[in-house]
C-alpha cells in the first residue's frame, strides 16, 4: 500500500482508506479561536465540532488554533504542514482502532511569531467564541493568597509590553480592548481546563490583570463577555513513535502528530453564551443550568483518581495507568479513597448513579489499549494536587471527616519529589515547581511535614495537626515498609475502619 502525507491535497485519496471530511473545509467561518492546540483539545472540542460539521450543515464555527508558548513549535509546524488537519484513533476496549480525520481546525496561528496576528484574530468580528486549554497551571492562581500571582515574571513582561504578550492574560486583554474599541458585539471566553468553576476561574484571574493592565476595560468586559463553566472527559495519552508507525502500517496515512484516546467523552456546559454558539448538543455534550456537581465528580474522582495511581505507581515502577491500577492491591487502595474520603465531599448527586461511575473509572483506567503514561498523568502534578486532590482534604477536616488515603498519597508525592522510584531508577518529573518540590523533599527525608511548607501548593494544610498527624504516620510506613507493602497495610485498616 502506498503511504500518503496527511494534507488537504491527498484528502481524497485518504478517503478511500478511513473516514475524512465530506463537508466544504473551505466554506467554513473562523467562529472559535482555540488556545492550546494539544492532544485534549483535539480529542474533544475539535472531534465535537467536526461532527456537527458533518451532521448539521453549518458553515460558521470553524477553529482557529492558536500556538501560545515556544514549547508549542513543534505542535503548530505540524498542524500548519497537515493544513490543520489530523487523524483521530479511538482505541476501543476490545482493541480495535476507529480512524478519521478532523477537519475541524481550518486555520493554525504561532502566538511567539506573530502576536499581533493572533490579537487581530480574536478581535475579528466573525469570531464568537475563544476556548482555552492552557492546563491546570496556566491560570496563574495561587493557592495560598487565592489570587492572581503578579509576581509571575510573565506577567510582569506582559504589563511593561502589552503589544508583545507572552501569556493568555496580555493576549486576552489586548483583544478585548480592540473589540470595545470598533464597537463589537460580546464574545466568550470558555474554559476547557478541568477546574472546578473553570468558567469563574479565568473571569477571576482576567479581572484581576485587566484592573491593572487596562482599568477602562473592566466595566465593558463585565457586561459584554460570557464564561460558562464546564467539565470535560476524555482520556487522551501522549502519542507514541508506535502510534504513529501502526497507522503508517495500518492505513499508509503518513501523519506526524495523529491523537489518541479512549471510547468514553463528556462535555457538560453551562448554556450561558454572548454572542450565539454552535449546536454541540447535537452532537454528544450537554447543556445545563449548572455545571458544578459534574466537574466537583469528575475533578474529585476521575482527575484525583489518576493522580493517586500516577503517584502510588511511579514509586512502584510502573510506566502506564493501566498498569497501576490493575495491581490489585493498588486498586483497592483507590476504591477505598474513592468511597470513603471523596463520596462524603460530593453532596447530592440528583440523577447521577455515583457508584455506576466509580466502577466505570476503574473500567477506563483498566483500558489495556489506552497505555496511558504515568510520566503525563504525573506532570504539573503541583498545579494539579490544589484542584483535584485539596479540596477533598479540606472539606473532610472542615466535617470532621478522615484524611489517611490523601494524606498517604502527599506522603507518596513528597517521595516521588526525590526523583527515583523505589528500585532507585529515576523518575521523568515534568513540573515547574520541580526545583522546589526536590529541594523540600529533601529536608523531608528527617523532617516529613517540611514537604507541606509549599504555600502555593497546599495553602495553610500544614496548620490541620489531624492532617500532619496522618501524613507523618504514612510518610515513616512508605520509607521503612515500602508503598507496596504500607498500601496493603492501609487495604486492611480501611476494612477494619468502616
Amino acid at each position: 500500500m502506498k503511504s500518503l502525507k496527511l494534507n488537504a491535497k491527498n484528502l481524497s485519496a485518504i478517503s478511500e482508506r478511513i473516514a475524512t471530511p465530506k463537508y466544504d473545509r473551505s466554506a467554513l467561518k473562523t467562529g472559535i479561536v482555540h488556545v492550546g492546540i494539544g492532544g485534549f483539545h483535539r480529542a474533544h472540542e475539535a472531534f465535537y465540532t467536526d461532527q456537527l460539521l458533518h451532521d448539521n450543515n453549518v458553515k460558521d464555527w470553524g477553529i482557529c488554533g492558536v500556538a501560545l508558548l515556544d514549547f508549542d513549535t513543534k505542535i503548530y509546524n505540524t498542524l500548519k504542514a497537515q493544513d490543520g488537519l489530523y487523524t483521530l484513533i479511538v482505541k476501543e476496549l476490545d482493541g480495535t482502532h476507529t480512524k478519521r480525520v478532523i477537519g475541524s481546525i481550518v486555520e493554525c496561528l504561532f502566538a511567539p511569531e506573530n502576536p499581533k496576528k493572533v490579537i487581530e484574530k480574536m478581535a475579528s468580528p466573525e469570531v464568537k467564541i475563544i476556548t482555552l486549554t492552557i492546563t491546570e497551571g496556566g491560570y496563574n492562581y495561587n493557592e495560598a493568597t487565592k489570587a492572581f500571582d503578579f509576581t509571575n515574571p510573565l506577567i510582569k513582561h506582559d504589563l511593561k509590553n502589552p503589544d508583545h504578550p507572552k501569556t493568555i492574560f496580555g493576549y486576552l486583554t489586548q483583544a478585548l480592548k480592540l473589540r470595545q474599541a470598533r464597537g463589537l458585539a460580546g464574545i466568550t471566553i470558555q474554559s476547557c481546563d478541568n477546574i472546578q468553576g473553570n468558567g469563574h476561574m479565568i473571569e477571576k484571574m482576567l479581572l484581576s490583570y485587566v484592573e491593572k493592565a487596562a482599568p477602562n476595560l473592566v466595566e465593558w468586559l463585565a457586561a459584554y463577555v460570557a464564561f460558562p463553566n464546564a467539565m470535560v472527559d476524555r482520556i487522551t495519552p501522549k502519542t507514541s513513535e508506535e502510534d504513529i508507525a501502526t497507522l503508517v502500517a495500518d492505513s499508509g496515512i503518513e501523519d506526524a502528530w495523529p491523537v489518541v484516546c479512549e471510547p468514553f467523552k463528556q462535555w457538560v456546559i453551562e448554556d450561558h453564551f454572548s454572542a450565539g454558539r454552535p449546536a454541540w448538543e447535537n452532537v454528544g455534550a450537554q447543556f445545563v443550568e449548572d455545571v458544578v456537581p459534574y466537574e466537583k465528580m469528575k475533578l474529585s474522582l476521575l482527575n484525583a483518581g489518576h493522580s493517586v495511581l500516577g503517584i502510588l505507581g511511579a514509586l512502584m515502577g510502573y510506566y502506564t495507568i493501566d498498569e497501576a491500577v490493575n495491581d490489585q492491591e493498588l486498586k483497592t487502595f483507590l476504591k477505598n479513597y474513592m468511597d470513603f474520603e471523596v463520596t462524603p465531599t460530593l453532596g447530592d448527586l440528583e440523577g447521577i448513579d455515583i457508584e455506576a461511575y466509580k466502577q466505570s473509572l476503574l473500567q477506563r483506567f483498566g483500558n489495556v489499549n489506552i497505555k496511558d503514561q504515568i510520566d503525563r498523568i504525573c506532570s504539573e502534578t503541583s498545579a494539579k494536587y490544589p484542584i483535584f486532590i485539596l479540596p477533598t482534604i479540606n472539606s473532610q477536616l472542615k466535617h470532621q471527616g478522615v484524611v489517611q488515603l490523601a494524606a498517604f498519597v502527599t506522603a507518596a508525592w513528597a517521595l516521588y519529589s526525590l526523583g527515583t522510584d523505589e528500585r532507585g531508577t529515576q523518575l521523568n518529573i515534568n513540573d515547574v515547581l520541580q526545583e522546589e518540590l526536590h529541594a523540600k523533599a529533601k529536608i523531608a527525608v528527617n523532617e516529613p511535614e517540611a514537604f507541606l511548607d509549599i504555600e502555593s501548593v497546599f495553602g495553610d494544610l500544614k496548620s490541620s495537626s489531624t492532617f500532619v498527624s496522618a501524613y507523618k504516620e504514612a510518610y515513616n510506613n512508605i520509607t521503612n515498609l515500602g508503598v507496596a507493602a504500607s498500601i496493603a497495610s492501609y487495604n486492611l485498616k480501611s476494612i477494619k475502619q468502616y
